[in-house]
Formats: C-alpha cells, sequence, structure tokens
C-alpha cells in the first residue's frame, strides 16, 4: 500500500487574528482549539481559500488601525504563512495516491483513502482488503497519544440509482457517505483497538467536493473517507 505523506501549514493564527489584533489568553487559547478543529476541512479548497484572501486582504489595515498598537513580532510573517497554506491546499487538489496522509504542524494530520480501496460500488461494506489497510492505519493511529478522531464520508454527485442500492440508502448520498463512515468508525474502534469515546462520524454525500464532478477522474478523486486525528491536549 503506498502511502503519500504530505504537510501543511497551521491555521490557529488566522482564527486568533480574525478577533483583533488584541485579545485574552482564554480568546487565544479558544481560537488555537477552534483552529485545530476546522484543520479537518482545509481540503475544502474553494471555502478555505475564500476565507483566506478575506484574511489576507483586511489583515495588515486591520492590524495598523487598532488604536496605534505595536504589531506583535509573531504576525509579521502572517503574509508567507497564508502563502504557504495556500501552496499546501492547492497540493491537496492534486490526484491521489489510494491512501494520502496530511501531517499538520501542531500534531495532527489527515488520512484520506479512496473509495475504491475500501468498498464496492454503491457498497457500505468494508471489504477484506480494506479492512486490513484500515487495521495497518490503526497501528499508527494508536502509536502516539491523539485527541479526537473525525471520520468523514464523501461521494461524487452521482445520484443513487441502481435498485439494490436505493433500497438501503433511499436518502441517497448524504445517507451512503454515512454509512460508509460509520463502517471505517467501527474497524477502527473493532478490530483497529481505537477508543470509541475518541471517534466521530460525519457524512458529506456529494456536498464537499474536491473537483468539479465532471468527468470519471474528477469523480474518482471525490468519492473518499478521510480520518482527521486531532494532536493530545
Amino acid at each position: 500500500m503506498k502511502i503519500n505523506q504530505k504537510h501543511v501549514a497551521p491555521a490557529a493564527l488566522i482564527l486568533a487574528l480574525m478577533s483583533g489584533s488584541c485579545v485574552s489568553q482564554q480568546e487565544y487559547d479558544e481560537a488555537v482549539d477552534l483552529a485545530r478543529h476546522y484543520q479537518a476541512r482545509l481540503h475544502d479548497l474553494e471555502q478555505d481559500h475564500l476565507m483566506l484572501e478575506m484574511t489576507a486582504d483586511g489583515l495588515q489595515t486591520e492590524l495598523m488601525n487598532s488604536e496605534g498598537a505595536p504589531i506583535p513580532a509573531s504576525y509579521i510573517d502572517m503574509e508567507a504563512e497564508l502563502s504557504q497554506l495556500r501552496a499546501e491546499l492547492d497540493k491537496m487538489g492534486e490526484n491521489p495516491d489510494d491512501v494520502a496522509v496530511y501531517n499538520f504542524e501542531d500534531g495532527s494530520y489527515m488520512i484520506r483513502v479512496q473509495d475504491q480501496v475500501l468498498f464496492d460500488s454503491g457498497s457500505a461494506t468494508v471489504s477484506d482488503d480494506g479492512k486490513s489497510k484500515l487495521i495497518e492505519l490503526c497501528k499508527t493511529i494508536t502509536s502516539a497519544p491523539h485527541g479526537n478522531i473525525w471520520v468523514r464520508g464523501h461521494t461524487d454527485n452521482d445520484p443513487v440509482k441502481r435498485p439494490a442500492t436505493l433500497a438501503k440508502f433511499p436518502h441517497g448520498n448524504l445517507q451512503l457517505s454515512a454509512a460508509r463512515a460509520v463502517e471505517v468508525a467501527m474497524v477502527l474502534i473493532g478490530d483497529g483497538g481505537v477508543g470509541s469515546d475518541d471517534v466521530h462520524v460525519m457524512g458529506f454525500g456529494e456536498h464537499m467536493p474536491l473537483k468539479g464532478n465532471n468527468s470519471a477522474e474528477n469523480k474518482r478523486f471525490n468519492r473518499r473517507v478521510e480520518i482527521y486525528v486531532s494532536n493530545a491536549k
């Protein structure tokens, strides 16, 4: 199994700065906690790029107009950090290996697994080979302390039409993606040895594509399960 390792710069300072240039330690800590959660969605390129563009455009003016307060040294390189983050986000739009791991600088990471590695078409049952790959990944997850784990299911925008599949998932792709996320989570918790209290499941259906659903290759890219492992606090 080929696993592609990637690195992404932290987004924690972004949320802290958006609340103003002078914040209390508590507010800063809360912003960092929020940023860690939003790192799970860094790959949602269009939404995150919009936020970053707005932040980059208004950041310098906002800081300079904050009643003459000096700009902390830690903020000086924000533009460079934003540029680096954009570049790393763009890399997430490249065609993936079957399994790709994105490492964040705060110690969290995201594992992206293409759906064909885990499931037959229209199925939410993890294949034997897919289960073996997940158990292998769990060795990494359980080898070090970690925080919460989010398992996120995604599909392309092809509607569920096959009668047998539609009978199982009458609510379509959203239900299918959620069912797949649940099945992956149960492998992590069962044979993978991950604590059940740490695992949270989400299904997004077709609503968070990484590429336009305008070709077979792009649709293959959008069909995926992501496992986001937050860092231990």
